[in-house]
């Protein structure tokens, strides 16, 4: 897992949110309770940039710095 990967997924199930499925390629489809929707994780987060768009579609206020 890449480096801001793990940290990623840490952080997503700490604030509820949860694997849905396998999408296409190396993506994974999250549901985040927070917004009540779904949304894309990709396989290899290897900047902070992709990290932080992720949070930000799950509704959570933690960033990478």
């Amino acid at each position: 897992m890449a480096e801001f990967e793990r940290r990623l997924r840490k952080i997503l199930l700490e604030y509820g949110c949860f694997f849905v499925r396998h999408g296409r390629g190396d993506h994974d489809i999250w549901h985040s309770p927070i917004v009540n929707r779904n949304f894309v994780v990709d396989g290899e987060i290897t900047s902070r940039h992709s990290a932080n768009g992720v949070l930000k579609e799950a509704g959570i206020p933690y960033r990478f710095r």
